[in-house]
């Protein structure tokens, strides 16, 4: 499932490109695992979710009355979905740059919280720590990707999330630790890097992402550029997100 190439020179290359530029990896790592300071009454956890499905198609009618509508439940899902990647996944594979190694997503200590009562884009997702045991990073990516793999037929089959939105969520959560740094270095070397390191792991993320370098407001950047949609620009207030690869108009005027 993954080929680890020269074993971690990808962990030694990541931290060299950013001493370069006189950043201190680790720090910005930690800095970017700031965890939310916000709590609220879990509902069910993953794991249930994933041997019972329609826990969520129920939760989402319950929470959500535009959910009615077929196309605004799928995108209710679809946005679900990447805030679970983003949110959950996204710091564990931080925590691996950081450390050189990281514990395997449990989904038994991932929970879906109740809606929020503050501003929209709050992550539903909590995960619950524990003195886990660490997997070095071969263990680690074969472990998460095959995950990954398994509840895609999940969120395919039974959410109806595309194959695009599915793999780009998971690619963008995959590619965080070169997030953190993506107006910071070498936008060329960023996008090589983080091209690179996609393509070791074998599942369809490596597909649906491309990093390309890019100019904001006069300033030079790499970014990830998603090859689905997670259709977020349905929902009232959705917009476009920054990573679209598809609606790019109304985020790129």
């Amino acid at each position: 499932m993954v080929v680890l190439e020269k074993a971690t020179q990808w962990l030694a290359d990541y931290h060299q490109l950013l001493a370069r530029h006189g950043l201190d990896g680790n720090a910005l790592l930690s800095n970017a695992l700031t965890p939310a300071n916000r709590k609220q009454p879990a509902l069910f956890s993953l794991a249930q979710l994933l041997a019972n499905p329609d826990l969520l198609q129920l939760q989402v009618r319950e929470d959500y009355p535009d959910a009615d509508h077929p196309r605004l439940r799928k995108a209710r899902l679809s946005v679900l979905h990447q805030s679970l990647a983003l949110q959950i996944i996204g710091p564990l594979v931080i925590r691996l740059f950081r450390d050189g190694s990281s514990v395997a997503l449990n989904p038994k200590r991932v929970f879906l919280c109740r809606e929020p009562s503050g501003p929209e884009g709050q992550s539903r997702w909590q995960y619950a720590a524990s003195a886990q045991e660490r997997l070095e990073p071969e263990a680690f990516l074969q472990s998460l990707s095959g995950q990954m793999q398994d509840w895609y037929g999940v969120f395919r089959q039974h959410f109806g999330v595309s194959p695009g939105a599915y793999w780009s969520s998971v690619g963008l959560a995959l590619g965080a630790p070169y997030s953190v740094v993506w107006n910071q270095v070498n936008p060329e070397e960023l996008c090589k890097q983080a091209g690179s390191w996609l393509a070791q792991l074998k599942c369809e993320a490596n597909r649906y992402i491309d990093w390309i370098p890019a100019e904001f407001s006069q300033q030079r950047c790499a970014i990830p550029q998603r090859k689905g949609c997670c259709l977020k620009y349905l929902l009232p207030g959705g917009g476009y997100c920054g990573t679209c690869g598809i609606y790019r108009k109304e985020r790129m005027g």
